[in-house]
C-alpha cells in the first residue's frame, strides 16, 4: 500500500520525473491491475455508494433522498467493473492511434499510460462525498488526468513534440465519445442511471495478448477482433499521413473513429422529423400530450431521440421513447453480444434484462404502483422504450407493439 501511495503522490506532484521511471520499470498487465488499477479505480464507486445510499442527497424543502441499499450496492459493483474495463479500452485506443502520430506501439506501455494518467480522475472520485464542491473536484481531476496524459505520451509512446497535443486530443475525444455513446445506449435500453455509463460497460473485459485464445463468437473473442480492427484502421491512417503535410486524411480519420465506435464508418441518425414520425398521435387509447426530439452529433457520429407523453389527464400516463444510434450502431451490437443479463424480484414486482432472439430486452414491473417499463433493441441500431401506468407487463408490450412500427425500424436498420 505504501508503494501505491508513493506512486500516486509522485505522479500527481512530480509527473515530469515520474513518467520516465514508469516507462522503464518492468511490469505486467496483471501486475498493474492488481497493484494499482484495482485499488484506485474503486475509490469513485465506493464514494458513490456512500453518497447515494448512506449519506443521501439533500433536496430543498423535501429532506434527504437515499437510494435503496441493494440498488446502490449493485450500482457500485457494476460501476467498479466498468472502470476496470474502461482503462483497458482506453489503452487499446492509445495504442491503436500511436502510428498515426509518429509514436511507437507498445500495448504494455499504452496500459501504463492509461492507468497512471487516470490517477487524478480516480482520486478525485472521492469528491462525490462533498456537497457543492464535489462536481468541481471531479472536473479538476479529469482535467489534470488529461494533462498527465499529455506529459506521458512523449515518454511512454515516444511521441514527437509537435504531435503530442494532437495525439492527446484525439485519444481523449475518442475515449469520451466511445464511453458517452455506451452510456446513452445503456441508459436508454436498461433504464439505468448515470452510474451505468461512460466506462465502456458493454465490453466483456480485457482481452488476452495471444490471438486465438477466445472463440471468435464469444464476447471476449469479439472484443479481441474489435481491437485488431482498430489497429488496422490506425495503420491505414498512418499510411494516409504520408501525403504532403504529414497529416492523416479526413477519410482515414473518419474510418478510424468509426472503427473505434464499432460502426465501421460514420453514419447519420434519422432527422428529427423522421424519428418523430414513429411516435403516434394516440397510444393505447391515450392522446399524445407532449412531443420532443433532438439530434446530437460529435466527430461525424450522430444520435437522435424522440420522446412523447400520452395521458388521460387523470391517473393514467404512458411515455414512449425512440432512440437512433446512427453511425455508432455498432455499439448496440456490442451490447447484444456482451450478453449482460440480470434478474431480481420483490414482493409484487420484478426487473429483468435478458436476450430475446439475440437482442437485449429490459422489463420492470411493480404491482403496488401499477407502473412498468419495457424496452428493446431493434435491428441493433434503434432502441424503443415504453413506461408508465398499465394493468401489467403484457399491456405495455401490446401498447408498444401497436404504437410503434417495429418492422419499419428493422428495415431502416438494414439500410
Amino acid at each position: 500500500m505504501n508503494k501505491l501511495i508513493g506512486r500516486a503522490q509522485r505522479i500527481l506532484l512530480t509527473p515530469g520525473a515520474e513518467w520516465p521511471a514508469i516507462a522503464a520499470e518492468a511490469d505486467t498487465t496483471a501486475g498493474i491491475y492488481r497493484n494499482y488499477i484495482a485499488i484506485l479505480a474503486a475509490l469513485g464507486p465506493v464514494a458513490m455508494f456512500l453518497k447515494t445510499t448512506l449519506i443521501g442527497y439533500q433536496m430543498p424543502f423535501l429532506g434527504s433522498y437515499r437510494v435503496d441499499f441493494f440498488d446502490g450496492l449493485i450500482a457500485m459493483l457494476v460501476s467498479y467493473g466498468l472502470s476496470l474495463v474502461a482503462v483497458y479500452v482506453f489503452a487499446l485506443i492509445i495504442n491503436a492511434l500511436a502510428p498515426s502520430f509518429g509514436s511507437q506501439k507498445d500495448s504494455l506501455l499504452a496500459l501504463k499510460t492509461a492507468a497512471y494518467a487516470m490517477t487524478a480522475a480516480w482520486i478525485a472520485g472521492i469528491g462525490q462525498l462533498l456537497p457543492f464542491l464535489g462536481s468541481l473536484i471531479l472536473l479538476a481531476g479529469a482535467g489534470y488526468s488529461v494533462y498527465l496524459l499529455y506529459l506521458a505520451l512523449p515518454v511512454t509512446m515516444k511521441t514527437p513534440a509537435d504531435k503530442t497535443v494532437a495525439y492527446t486530443a484525439v485519444s481523449v475525444v475518442s475515449a469520451l465519445l466511445l464511453f458517452w455513446l455506451v452510456a446513452v445506449i445503456a441508459g436508454s435500453i436498461l433504464g439505468r442511471g448515470p452510474w451505468m455509463g461512460g466506462h465502456g460497460g458493454w465490453f466483456g473485459g480485457p482481452v488476452a495478448s495471444q490471438r486465438g485464445e477466445f472463440d471468435k463468437d464469444s464476447p471476449l473473442g469479439k472484443l479481441e477482433q474489435w481491437g485488431e480492427e482498430v489497429e488496422a484502421a490506425g495503420k491505414r491512417a498512418e499510411e494516409s499521413a504520408k501525403q504532403p503535410g504529414g497529416v492523416p486524411s479526413s477519410a482515414a480519420i473518419g474510418e478510424l473513429m468509426g472503427t473505434v465506435t464499432g460502426a465501421g464508418k460514420p453514419g447519420d441518425a434519422l432527422p428529427i422529423e423522421q424519428i418523430k414520425s414513429f411516435l403516434p398521435e394516440t397510444l393505447a387509447g391515450l392522446p399524445r400530450t407532449d412531443l420532443s426530439a433532438e439530434r446530437n452529433a460529435a466527430l461525424g457520429f450522430e444520435v437522435s431521440e424522440a420522446n412523447a407523453t400520452y395521458s388521460d389527464g387523470a391517473e393514467r400516463t404512458l411515455r414512449l421513447k425512440v432512440n437512433d444510434t446512427g453511425g455508432a450502431k455498432g455499439l448496440l451490437a456490442l451490447a447484444n453480444w456482451a450478453g449482460v443479463e440480470q434478474e431480481r424480484e420483490w414482493s409484487g414486482g420484478y426487473e429483468r434484462d435478458h436476450l430475446v432472439d439475440g437482442n437485449m430486452v429490459h422489463e420492470r414491473w411493480d404491482a403496488a404502483s401499477g407502473i412498468g417499463e419495457y424496452g428493446l433493441i431493434v435491428g441493433r441500431r434503434f432502441s424503443v422504450e415504453i413506461s408508465g401506468n398499465a394493468a401489467g407487463m403484457e399491456e405495455l408490450k401490446a401498447a408498444l407493439g401497436a404504437g410503434v412500427d417495429i418492422a419499419r425500424l428493422e428495415a431502416l436498420a438494414k439500410d
